[in-house]
């Protein structure tokens, strides 16, 4: 080999090798994201209030409600379908539930899982109350242990 031709293949060499070095075409720039732009800059967190948890059942759903009309009648003594809604409690001719924790809530309906009493004895429902539309029907369904068998269905008693 001639110290010519060896001196050719050097350059060459030396050429491909500052190829790999330089500088991309401004094309190549724009479609590789720069280490700057992949990453994105470290956001600061910012305090928020977290939202309120619900602990009271719906105003729309509150009031004395009857299984037939004569539970609408406060002045009878066995108002047995009888249920009054308060704002953290159900009552009933003979036993009372205490709100416990609210699993789901709207405007038009509450699930929720109560702490009964009554008789002389304890228990644990979930009670999923929904009201309709027009707002004169309160649909309940009782689920757990001792949950009545089907939905019961309400009517709103007149003030």
């Amino acid at each position: 080999m001639t110290a010519v031709f060896r001196t050719q293949i050097a350059l060459a060499a030396l050429a491909l090798g500052l190829a790999g070095c330089s500088k991309p075409a401004p094309e190549a720039e724009e479609a590789a994201p720069s280490a700057q732009t992949a990453m994105p800059a470290p956001v600061e967190p910012v305090a928020t209030a977290a939202p309120a948890a619900a602990t009271a059942i719906p105003e729309a759903l509150r009031g004395r409600w009857g299984i037939n009309a004569a539970d609408c009648d406060t002045s009878r003594s066995d108002a047995k379908g009888a249920m009054e809604v308060g704002a953290n409690s159900l009552k009933f001719y003979e036993a009372v539930a205490k709100l416990n924790r609210i699993d789901s809530i709207s405007d038009k309906g509450l699930g929720a899982a109560y702490d009964f009493t009554g008789e002389g004895q304890s228990w644990q429902l979930t009670v999923e109350l929904t009201l309709s539309p027009d707002g004169k029907t309160l649909n309940r369904k009782d689920t757990g242990p001792d949950a009545l068998p089907g939905p019961q269905t309400y009517q709103r008693c007149e003030a």
